[in-house]
């Protein structure tokens, strides 16, 4: 076991952040606002640099907030235990994360004016990220071998579920006027161009000064060096700083330096399978 996890509705989620009730609440109980922005990701796929660029971009650039408030409490994970103190202090409009499935979030946005940016990243990049993660988070059990991460990602036993799952679930929505998707590939190959149909998508107009200033500060060196960003300011017993750096690496491609030949094929095999069905050509396969 890699955590220590309970399930709902099929769906793995650590006791250490979440429970039962909790998730039944936000799923049916949590009221989504018409203004609310729900920055939602499967794990491991630019889930913070977007808690950024939505700040940055809620705030024209300014970076007094990012500079004095940390990511968790800027845009709280709304389906985790500690966000429950923080979302009722949040400005509206507020700016939620969340890793749910769509077949568990909240029942109220389907019915709201709401939005949802979904950021997805190439699996491989996705499994290699959280294969590091799990080293320094110590909730985690240590996993000496990747090919037992490996296993346990492509079984669907990772936490919030199945990526194949996940991805295909919310892409149902791909042509629904509330959802806008980007591929962490895009951020990474042109963030000023992604960060104006961001902006595009939100109704939120900035200058040129503006648009810089959200580049500026949500490029991968200067969150790795902001304490706001890196999460620096998480205590020993949550994190192992001594094993490595929340923000490792912040790049597209890495999985090319951890699979080996066979367990490519045994991932490409996998993902031919699963993905078959799904209308949609990510950044990734082009």
């Amino acid at each position: 076991m890699i955590y220590d996890y309970f399930t709902y509705n099929g769906i793995r989620f650590a006791n250490s952040l979440h429970s039962k009730d909790i998730l039944n609440y936000v799923e049916n109980g949590f009221d989504v606002l018409d203004d609310d922005v729900f920055n939602v990701t499967y794990p491991k796929s630019g889930t913070n640099w977007m808690i950024q660029i939505l700040n940055l971009i809620k705030h024209k650039g300014d970076v007094t907030l990012s500079n004095s408030v940390p990511f968790y409490e800027r845009s709280p994970w709304y389906e985790s235990i500690p966000a429950q103190t923080v979302i009722k202090d949040l400005v509206p409009p507020r700016i939620m994360t969340s890793h749910l499935p769509i077949s568990i979030f909240a029942k109220s946005f389907f019915k709201s004016k709401a939005k949802i940016i979904y950021t997805v990243r190439n699996p491989r990049d996705v499994i290699v990220s959280a294969f590091y993660f799990i080293k320094i988070f110590k909730m985690f059990s240590e996993v000496e071998h990747f090919q037992e991460y490996l296993d346990h990602f492509l079984q669907g036993n990772a936490m919030f579920g199945s990526w194949f799952e996940h991805v295909k679930g919310w892409m149902q929505m791909k042509d629904d006027s509330r959802f806008f998707f980007i591929a962490y590939e895009e951020l990474i190959q042109d963030l000023r161009g992604s960060v104006v149909r961001i902006c595009k998508f939100l109704g939120q107009e900035l200058d040129d000064a503006q648009i810089d200033s959200v580049v500026e500060h949500s490029a991968f060196t200067a969150m790795k060096e902001n304490k706001m960003s890196n999460w620096s300011l998480m205590p020993e017993e949550v994190l192992d700083h001594s094993k490595g750096s929340f923000l490792r690496k912040g790049i597209s491609g890495d999985w090319k330096n951890l699979f080996t030949v066979a367990q490519s094929e045994y991932f490409n095999k996998i993902y031919q399978e699963k993905m078959k069905d799904i209308n949609t050509t990510f950044y990734w396969e082009k």
